[in-house]
């Protein structure tokens, strides 16, 4: 009889979690892209050009996209490792990066990337080279 208990009560919380955690996957399949920082380092024997190199990974489940956003004092390589990007800056245009392929967004211009796949992620390693560590890394910019 505890066996039968210990099953029901078992059977009964996941009954009680499951909405909770469907709606926890609900909002971070909606999200936008998942950015993973691998390193950030100051520069040595540099001049103090550039202070600050800060090293991470973007993924871009399908249909999703980075906010238009831009990065005072910092320059940004993006190399596309998986799938494609669609890199778009303000007044300049877009330009579509495939695996393999890299791209150079100056400091201070407003842009975005997304994945326009509706079925492919997209993984892309980013650079940031930052000229100033007093200013933040990346402002979000309402469009």
């Amino acid at each position: 009889m505890k066996i039968i208990r210990r099953e029901f009560l078992g059977l009964s919380g996941i009954a009680v979690a499951m909405p909770s955690i469907a709606s926890v996957a609900l909002a971070q399949a909606q999200a936008g892209p998942k950015l993973t920082q691998i390193l950030r380092k100051d520069l040595e024997s540099q001049g103090q050009v550039v202070q600050e190199t800060v090293v991470s990974v973007v993924e871009f489940a399908p249909g999703t996209a980075a906010p238009w956003h831009m990065h005072p004092g910092a320059q940004e390589l993006l190399h596309v490792i998986e799938g494609g990007l669609t890199v778009e800056i303000e007044e300049k245009g877009s330009t579509r990066l495939t695996a393999g392929e890299a791209g150079i967004i100056p400091a201070e211009l407003v842009h975005l990337a997304r994945n326009e796949s509706s079925s492919a992620s997209a993984k892309a390693l980013v650079v940031h080279s930052r000229a100033a560590k007093d200013k933040p890394l990346i402002v979000v910019v309402k469009k």
